[in-house]
């Protein structure tokens, strides 16, 4: 605007400077000098600005803002300050808009900030409008894993839980070339090694569809297995039966239990936890052995952990003189000396032995022995070998048994009596560890797939929706599904990969109690092996306890049979009626919704043995047995074993096929006249014990042939007089069994409602009868001295006497005697009958009736008989 000033002054002076020549003096030159205005404030360029600042750092500037003037003059048109207008703010701005933080900022303190700000022009005028400055504050970057939490609750029978949903990986923008991940479920103090079935050794085997036919050197203490009743268990391992030997212990297993003669194929197998021996040199630690019972007492086999390696020796009777034949099979393994559970299976195909632990193959490496043969008292000798006994008491096996050098020494010689044999056995070489489920069976060796299955987890680790995982996704998991590893070259397929890790138990009643969960990342970088560490991951799964099931046996507990049922071909059924039923109660809260109400819930789940035991004195096996027939178990996974004191169902099965079962039970008795009753007790159980039922106790009885009593009871005879009247017969169920009223209680209910309706029925048609005669008595006026009162005549009746005959019916007349004569009786006797004849006898029932009121109304006027308002008539 100045500029247009200046240019219209000179326009204008100029003619005046071409007339100056022309006249001198007479012209002037005037200068006018226009001042701006401040019209226009300044005004930001945008209206938002916005900025990040990793937090703990100070900055020069943060960002810088800018604002501008639409004056001219250089006094209006330039921005000369800035300002903050938000009080408070760890912020500061220069002339020139740069903003910087006046204090280090924390991310857990604050995450963002909004920053008002102004702008002055050099004329001191502000902008009407302020700018909003966002800053956003971020947390230092650290590679590692985010968005998980450290506990993870499982509900049991929810399936596959995921651990991780919101898991991702923050590598601070640093380009990567491949990512490998880690998952280690720990579960090493959950039963033997992590959560698997608690049934016992034969039952898994069943269920596993193992043959037939295996020993349990290490069963349940009981009577018949008393061998180890002075182990010492492992109580703290929920149904697991665990046997924990600490140098000082060894049991001797009776000859009658181990098979004698092994074949060429035979299994032993047992599950070890086992650590490093003490001691610099390491002695043998020997789980079972088979020794001879005299002489240099040798082992025929045996089992022993020496120097953690796994050893079995294996001496076989040849009828070759000079054979080579591998004697000691060695395995060198890690695991041995661990402290973990694992599944130790031996198979033995002679010569070839091989060894399965935790269903992987090992080879072993052989040693040799050079064997003479020699005959001494029906058993070889094997010279040249520094043999070690154990159990020097019988051709017998001992589980953590001692050794007894072979060499027939002077003190050798005094422990042994008439015949060479031992006389005081003694044991050495203790073994250290524990031990479950020590089995032994001869005839064939396992299957991998049987192996397998003994020793399979119920949990572990899983991946879901496998098909929404990247291409560049690779990843595996070990034999028990407890370590995943998960490979990748992006991030973020890296990232979708871990978020489907899930936590499966399969078991219907797990364990509860924690399981960690332990991930390690290794990071690699384009042209470097390791650019980013990246901290590991700690977590753990809590396994929440299940709503604990409770068994119910219900059934008649009471059966009285004849006692040719008793002797016959199949005898009896005790438990026919039997029911096997379950149930568990749900609360409110739980992981399946929470939306149910508390309650009992009917389920449905396995068995794994249901036992009969005998009360009293035991079978007579001569006289009396308690069996079930093959047939009830075939298609079932149920075996059973019986003895005199009762009967045993085992295997894991379904309630339904277990109630099938126990309905098949018989018990017989060939001279059931000397039986007074038998009672028996059936309790069954699930996870070896875990849970177990009630205790349902059944009595039989026998019902003995006695001679047939005649009925004397008069009060439930029928009267010759009365006609039965059939009323319908309503029987009541209760449990499914049908109850009727007594046949002798009905028919005395009968015989009374017949007897009080007939009675009755006389009763009223007399009182009509002389009501009529009365009235007409006083229309003749014949007799105007007779009065009846009607509303005060009482008529008392019997209904239990017996009416015996026409001639016993009296009657008695208050305030005078009179009786009525034998045919006024025989007519009203007549009459009760002839009421209750069919249709065709009524006509002459009217006329007998029309001729005895007249009789009577004859009588009556000619004695003229006067009656009391008051009199009771009885009959």
């Amino acid at each position: 605007m100045e500029d247009e000033d200046r240019q219209m002054s000179r326009g204008r002076a100029e003619p005046a400077a071409e007339g100056a020549g022309r006249a001198p003096g007479l012209w002037a030159v005037v200068h006018i000098q226009v001042d701006d205005l401040n019209e226009f404030p300044p005004a930001f360029r945008e209206s938002e600005y916005k900025a990040s600042v990793t937090e703990g750092r100070i900055y020069d500037s943060i960002l810088q803002v800018e604002a501008w003037d639409q004056d001219c003059s250089p006094q209006y048109s330039q921005i000369c300050n800035y300002d903050i207008v938000t009080p408070g703010t760890p912020f500061a701005i220069d002339r020139n808009g740069n903003i910087r933080n006046t204090e280090r900022l924390s991310y857990e303190r604050q995450q963002s900030y909004v920053v008002m700000v102004t702008a002055f022009d050099c004329g001191q005028r502000s902008s009407e409008q302020s700018a909003a400055v966002h800053i956003d504050v971020k947390p230092v970057c650290k590679s590692g894993w985010q968005g998980w939490n450290k506990r993870v609750d499982y509900e049991p029978g929810t399936g596959s839980r995921q651990l991780f949903p919101k898991l991702r990986l923050e590598t601070c923008g640093g380009p990567l070339s491949s990512v490998r991940a880690t998952v280690e479920l720990q579960t090493s103090h959950i039963g033997k090694g992590c959560d698997r079935e608690t049934y016992s050794e034969k039952s898994l085997q069943k269920l596993c569809g193992a043959a037939s036919g295996s020993t349990d050197l290490l069963p349940t203490t009981s009577a018949s297995t008393n061998w180890t009743a002075s182990l010492l268990t492992d109580s703290g391992r929920d149904s697991d039966l665990i046997y924990r030997f600490d140098g000082r212990q060894a049991a001797n297993v009776p000859a009658s239990v181990v098979p004698q003669n092994l074949s060429d194929q035979f299994t032993v197998a047992t599950w070890m936890r086992h650590g490093p021996s003490p001691g610099a040199r390491a002695q043998k630690e020997t789980l079972l052995c088979n020794s001879d019972k005299t002489e240099t007492d040798r082992h025929h086999y045996a089992l022993y952990v020496h120097n953690c390696r796994l050893v079995f020796l294996l001496r076989r009777d040849f009828t070759q003189v000079d054979t080579f034949r591998p004697a000691e099979f060695h395995w060198k393994l890690e695991q041995i000396c661990d402290k973990e559970w694992h599944y130790y299976v031996i198979n033995v195909d002679f010569p070839a032995v091989t060894l399965f632990m935790d269903g992987v193959t090992y080879e072993p490496y052989l040693l040799y022995y050079w064997q003479e043969i020699h005959e001494e008292q029906g058993s070889l000798t094997l010279l040249h070998v520094d043999s070690i006994g154990c159990s020097p008491a019988g051709p017998r096996s001992a589980v953590n048994c001692s050794g007894v050098r072979a060499t027939d020494t002077k003190e050798r010689r005094k422990e042994k009596g008439q015949g060479g044999e031992v006389t005081t056995p003694r044991f050495t070489q203790y073994f250290r560890g524990s031990l479950s489920g020590l089995t032994i069976r001869p005839g064939r060796v396992e299957s991998q797939k049987v192996i397998s299955c003994l020793q399979a987890c119920k949990e572990g680790l899983d991946i879901n929706s496998l098909e929404s995982l990247g291409k560049d996704i690779k990843f595996h998991f070990n034999p028990a599904q407890s370590v995943l590893v998960v490979e990748g070259e992006e991030v973020s397929s890296i990232n979708t990969a871990m978020t489907k890790v899930s936590y499966i138990n399969s078991r219907q009643f797990p364990t509860p109690g924690l399981r960690r969960v332990h991930i390690t990342t290794t990071v690699q970088c384009f042209g470097e092996d390791s650019c980013l560490s990246i901290p590991d991951i700690k977590a753990v799964v809590m396994v929440l306890p299940p709503s604990e099931p409770r068994i119910t046996i219900r059934g008649s507990n009471r059966l009285v049979r004849p006692a040719s049922d008793m002797h016959g071909p199949l005898g009896v059924a005790p438990f026919k009626d039997l029911r096997i039923t379950s149930t568990v109660v749900k609360g409110e809260g739980s992981a399946l919704g929470g939306a149910h109400r508390p309650g009992v819930m009917e389920v449905m789940h396995n068995l794994d043995y249901c036992d009969i035991l005998v009360l009293g004195e035991e079978l007579n096996p001569q006289r009396e047995s308690l069996e079930i027939q093959r047939s009830a178990l075939t298609g079932k996974h149920l075996d059973a074993t019986n003895s005199t004191s009762g009967i045993s169902i085992y295997g894991v099965d379904s309630m339904a096929h277990y109630e099938q079962a126990v309905r098949q039970v018989r018990y017989r008795h060939s001279q059931p006249s000397t039986l007074s009753g038998r009672r028996f007790r059936l309790t069954c159980s699930e996870l070896n014990g875990r849970y177990t039922s009630n205790k349902f106790n059944m009595e039989v009885g026998v019902l003995h042939h006695t001679a047939p009593v005649e009925h004397v009871n008069h009060m439930a005879a029928q009267s010759q007089y009365l006609r039965p009247v059939h009323h319908p017969l309503m029987i009541h169920t209760l449990n499914s069994q049908m109850q009727a009223a007594p046949p002798a209680a009905t028919v005395v209910i009968v015989v009374c409602i017949a007897a009080l309706v007939v009675i009755v029925v006389l009763g009223i048609y007399r009182i009509h009868t002389t009501q009529q005669e009365s009235r007409d008595d006083e229309d003749e006026g014949k007799d105007q001295d007779v009065e009846w009162d009607t509303a005060s005549l009482t008529i008392t009746v019997n209904p239990m006497e017996n009416i015996q005959g026409p001639k016993a019916a009296k009657v008695e007349v208050r305030g005078g005697e009179y009786e009525e004569e034998e045919e006024t009786g025989a007519a009203t006797s007549a009459e009760s009958d002839d009421s209750e004849q069919d249709d065709d006898e009524e006509e002459e029932e009217e006329e007998e009736e029309e001729e005895e009121r007249e009789a009577q109304a004859e009588r009556k006027s000619r004695r003229k008989t006067e009656w009391d308002s008051s009199s009771s008539v009885r009959y």
